[in-house]
């Protein structure tokens, strides 16, 4: 839904600013029948992919999990479009049916962090970026909702000039527009504060930690990598993140796990070594006490709420 609008809303208020059709779009799917998004709202496409012909752009909006239904036909119609002049692009979670019809063979990918784990256990051959917008030409992946809002705004300055654009903008109090080259940012704890980055030292760890998810490190190597004291990062952590390394570390690691067992049909076994864990019980009491459930009984409500053999449930 929200990644959805993104992209229609500045084309639409392009198009109303600049008294001119710039901009047209329409909503395919696989067949004709009526969609259900993850918010329960129904929409019902113009026309089938099999239809779609001569587009300028394709963009896949999707759950991670989404399969075609006639894999072998949609996926051919997708690079047949490809070959035939068609900018094929995945905003969030349409990275994963993009990459699994092979068109983002050899080229970088934008995923949004939340998917990172669960897309380098099904993809390990891909390139991922964390920037919010990746153009490899003619391939386009948008990490998220606000990042498809800010090509659409870019599209936009393209077509109809920088002073169109910025009134988009101002239109939706979209404060920042952001293209290629921009990372995805990481929260912070904390509340007093307008900062939407990590200190230096902080973001640095950050990064060392989420690189070893599946080969665990000590704190003490860590500080060491960033060139602090052990003592050092430990109160800078805490202040930036309310949390020690060590608690961080450990809950970074059930996040990337929670991916697996959600996105993913990984056995647990394999999702425990991809966290760093050499056996499932420990991972599993680490899980419950981070989710307040285990992964078993994750999976199995995620799976009784929307899916059914990895396709999604039909409405009644």
């Amino acid at each position: 839904m929200a990644c959805l609008t993104s992209m229609i809303e500045p084309l639409r208020a392009a198009n109303e600013i600049a008294d001119c059709q710039a901009f047209r779009w329409r909503i395919l799917a696989e067949t004709r029948d009526k969609v259900a998004s993850s918010a329960m709202v129904v929409f019902e496409p113009e026309l089938a992919l099999a239809e779609a012909d001569d587009l300028d752009f394709l963009f896949i909006l999707s759950s991670p999990t989404a399969r075609f239904a006639d894999e072998k036909a949609s996926e051919g119609q997708l690079r047949r479009l490809a070959r035939h002049g068609t900018a094929v692009g995945g905003v969030s979670g349409g990275v994963f049916p993009l990459a699994r019809s092979g068109l983002l063979e050899g080229r970088d990918v934008s995923v949004h962090w939340c998917y990172e784990a669960a897309f380098a256990q099904e993809f390990p051959e891909l390139q991922m970026r964390d920037d919010v917008i990746v153009f490899d030409h003619p391939r386009y992946t948008v990490s998220g909702s606000a990042a498809a809002f800010d090509l659409m705004v870019n599209f936009i300055e393209g077509r109809l000039g920088a002073d169109v654009a910025t009134e988009v903008a101002c239109w939706f109090q979209h404060a920042v527009v952001r293209g290629r080259g921009i990372r995805q940012k990481i929260p912070t704890f904390r509340r007093d504060s307008t900062a939407d980055l990590l200190p230096a030292s902080v973001a640095k760890a950050v990064d060392i930690l989420g690189r070893h998810l599946s080969e665990p490190i000590a704190v003490e190597d860590v500080a060491q990598s960033v060139g602090v004291s052990s003592r050092q990062l430990e109160r800078q952590f805490k202040k930036a993140t309310g949390q020690s390394p060590g608690r961080y570390y450990r809950t970074l690691r059930m996040k990337a796990a929670r991916q697996l067992v959600l996105f993913s049909k990984e056995p647990m076994p394999r999702i425990a070594a991809a966290v760093g864990y050499e056996t499932v019980p420990p991972l599993t009491r680490h899980y419950r006490e981070e989710f307040g459930t285990t992964p078993a009984e994750d999976r199995q409500n995620i799976n009784r709420f929307r899916f059914e053999d990895n396709r999604p449930l039909p409405l009644a």
